[in-house]
C-alpha cells in the first residue's frame, strides 16, 4: 500500500498526536475527524488525520473553540490531506481573530499599566471607571473586557 494512503489505528494517530485514545473519539463525536470503518467495524483513520488533530490541538491553545475549529476542518476536502491553498483560506481568517485579540490584550495591557502607573489609582484617569455603571447596559460582570473579548473571539459584540 501507498504511504500516502495507509489507514491508521485509532493507537496510531493517538500516538502520533500525542493524544489519549478516548480523545481521538472525543474529537471524532464532535466532528473534527471522521474514521472510515472496517468490516468488522473498527476505526481506520487517514494520515491526513494527523494533519487535522494537530491543527484542533493548536487552534484550542490559541483559544478557538471546537464548533469553530469543526467549522473550519468541514471547509477541507474529504478524503484526502488538504492543500496549501486550503491550510492558506484557514490561516487568514484564523490570523484575523488572532490580530483582534492581540489589539484587544495591548489596549487592556495599556489600560493597566495607565491605571498602575499613576500611582493613586485616581478614577478621572482611569481607563476602566464605570461612572453611573454605564457599561450595566450591556450585561453584569467585567463588561469593558468581556465585551471587547467575545469581539476579539470572532463572537459579535
Amino acid at each position: 500500500m501507498n504511504r500516502g494512503n495507509e489507514l491508521l489505528t485509532i493507537g496510531e494517530l493517538a500516538a502520533r498526536t500525542g493524544l489519549s485514545v478516548s480523545a481521538v473519539r472525543f474529537y471524532e463525536r464532535k466532528g473534527l475527524v471522521h474514521p472510515i470503518r472496517t468490516g468488522g467495524n473498527q476505526r481506520r483513520f487517514l494520515r491526513a488525520d494527523i494533519r487535522r488533530v494537530s491543527f484542533a490541538l493548536i487552534a484550542q491553545q490559541l483559544g478557538f473553540t471546537l464548533p469553530q475549529i469543526a467549522a473550519e476542518l468541514g471547509k477541507l476536502p474529504e478524503g484526502t490531506a488538504p492543500s496549501a491553498a486550503d491550510w492558506k483560506r484557514i490561516s487568514r481568517g484564523f490570523r484575523q481573530v488572532i490580530e483582534t485579540r492581540v489589539a484587544q490584550l495591548q489596549r487592556t495591557l495599556d489600560d493597566l499599566d495607565g491605571c498602575i502607573g499613576c500611582g493613586c489609582l485616581s478614577l478621572r484617569k482611569c481607563a476602566l471607571y464605570n461612572p453611573e455603571d454605564r457599561a450595566a447596559q450591556n450585561g453584569a460582570g467585567p463588561r469593558f473586557i468581556l465585551v471587547s473579548r467575545k469581539v476579539a473571539m470572532g463572537l459579535g459584540d
